[in-house]
């Protein structure tokens, strides 16, 4: 489609909901260098990619207002976690000092 992103439906869902869960923290947008640390708790054992999770994930912080772009990140953690009834994301971000 050119230089247009497409999302899939759950693709917009997922992004809505994070947008949802940083307005509901009230989050402050971070305008510098930044670190990014994701745990990933799936919600079975099955297998699973976690690189599937990352550019998601990061678009939706950033369209949620948590950064402003992702060339922001200048480190970045991403880990399995536990089994989760229901899964769960977390996130850590904290800016970098100079």
């Amino acid at each position: 489609m050119g230089s247009r992103t497409v999302l899939s439906r759950e693709g917009r869902r997922y992004r809505a909901r994070v947008c949802a869960a940083l307005a509901g923290m009230r989050v402050v947008r971070m305008n510098g260098r930044l670190q990014v640390r994701v745990t990933v708790c799936p919600p079975d054992h099955r297998r699973r990619d976690l690189d599937n999770v990352q550019k998601a994930l990061l678009d939706a912080l950033a369209k949620g207002g948590a950064y402003r772009d992702d060339s922001q990140i200048d480190r970045l953690f991403i880990e399995r976690g536990p089994v989760t009834p229901g899964g769960k994301v977390l996130v850590e971000l904290a800016e970098i000092s100079a």
